[in-house]
């Protein structure tokens, strides 16, 4: 059973600081854009421009991070990470008190903590790599993707109602704290004295323009990782550009109050709980390669459903039921995507391909979030959602088709000379 394996205390004091930091953020899930429309008044090409120039910006920022994160060690980017995310998040409560809340200040705090989460995840990608066995990283990587959806089920609801109560940026307030929390946290795991040592560079050191394109080049040049990062991109770009159009065609158009538009995402959220914890199962009974193709299919067959939302519980359980069988696919899928992307990259390029892949994937999401948005703009949110759902149903297409699992494997030496 995935959920009685034991992966040692140092294991668990980094799953305990990403499940407070997680938390955090489901209680803040759509924080900004829910913020942009309540508080500021935007309308759709300005929520989707939150939602898309952010990250992009973001994104460039993160750039020349990638390098940075390789060569440092790992613990302390994770915590400087985690206290940016703070400091920025915390800026947006002393704003609207202030009277001082604008659309460019929320557009500057969702770049930094965009541009800080990429780096986080590369840092503790790699930390996690040289922390636990890899026989173990399919049921760590499982056991983050549980934590993820069930912080999403949870901390929705709670959120909105948390807004109702004590005002729009209750959450926002709540999610800074966190990260300052996982900050702590990360800080009481022991240092890991050899696997952690920061690699050594030659020449000019780690800036050198190269080192920024050594993540692409391995993912571009490995026969498994290629298809599987520009099938990810497109896939999680067409789905999170969805996002700001369901805010704006729920909470305005149709009129659903803001904690059914919570319940919406939280309660189908449940399904990640599923998927997550069959993860391991599933690969053991039917191969990796089966999962890549069947559940990476089945998990952009659901989106157009979208489309067809209506007022009131009808259009509320088309929602819940397309999100549901979009969860239940994705956290099944993401946990052995993880692993296979850490198992087949070598240690000292690890940092620099999960940046390359998170600025691959943010930029994705922000370009299609943008070119929804403007669509949507021109036409309607209903037409927008339209053409992502019929959009992503080519994404299969690009899944790899034929088994890679044996070729390519890199080897995972402790030289980072």
């Amino acid at each position: 059973m995935v959920g009685r394996r034991r992966l040692g205390r140092q294991f668990g004091w980094l799953w305990a600081s990403y499940a407070v930091s997680t938390y955090g953020s489901g209680l803040g899930f759509g924080a900004l854009p829910l913020i942009a429309v309540l508080v500021l008044h935007a309308g759709p090409a300005e929520v989707s421009a939150l939602s898309a120039v952010g990250p992009a910006v973001g994104v460039l920022i993160a750039v020349p991070l990638a390098p940075w994160v390789e060569f440092r060690r790992k613990r302390p980017v994770m915590i400087a990470m985690d206290l940016a995310r703070f400091a920025a998040m915390a800026t947006i409560p002393v704003a609207y008190a202030f009277g001082w809340l604008s659309l460019v200040q929320l557009l500057v705090v969702s770049a930094v903590v965009a541009a800080a989460k990429i780096a986080f995840n590369a840092a503790s990608g790699a930390y996690l790599k040289a922390l636990i066995r890899p026989d173990d990283l399919l049921v760590a990587n499982a056991r983050f993707e549980s934590t993820n959806w069930s912080s999403i089920a949870v901390g929705p609801p709670l959120g909105g109602a948390a807004i109702g109560l004590f005002g729009p940026v209750t959450t926002v307030v709540a999610d800074a704290l966190s990260y300052l929390l996982s900050a702590l946290g990360i800080t009481a795991i022991r240092e890991i004295p050899d696997q952690e040592e920061a690699p050594r560079t030659t020449g000019k050191g780690p800036l050198l323009a190269g080192a920024l394109l050594d993540g692409w080049r391995h993912i571009m040049g490995h026969p498994g990782l290629r298809p599987l990062y520009l099938n990810h991109m497109l896939v999680a770009g067409l789905i999170m550009a969805t996002e700001p159009l369901l805010a704006v065609l729920l909470l305005r158009q149709l009129g659903f109050p803001p904690w059914q538009y919570a319940l919406a995402f939280a309660a189908p959220c449940l399904g990640g709980l599923i998927g997550s914890r069959l993860a391991r199962r599933v690969v053991v009974r039917f191969g990796r390669h089966r999962v890549f193709r069947t559940v990476g299919t089945l998990r952009a067959i659901w989106l157009i459903g979208l489309a067809f939302v209506r007022p009131g519980v009808v259009g509320l359980v088309t929602v819940m039921a397309v999100e549901l069988a979009i969860i239940i696919n994705m956290s099944l899928y993401n946990p052995v995507l993880a692993t296979y992307r850490l198992e087949h990259t070598p240690r000292h390029l690890v940092a620099r391909t999960l940046s390359a892949w998170s600025i691959g994937q943010q930029a994705s999401i922000a370009v299609l979030t943008a070119l929804a948005g403007l669509l949507a703009d021109v036409t309607s949110p209903r037409t927008a959602l339209t053409v992502a759902g019929l959009l992503i149903l080519t994404t299969p297409l690009l899944l790899p088709r034929q088994d890679q699992s044996s070729q390519h494997k890199p080897e995972l030496s402790r030289s980072h000379s």
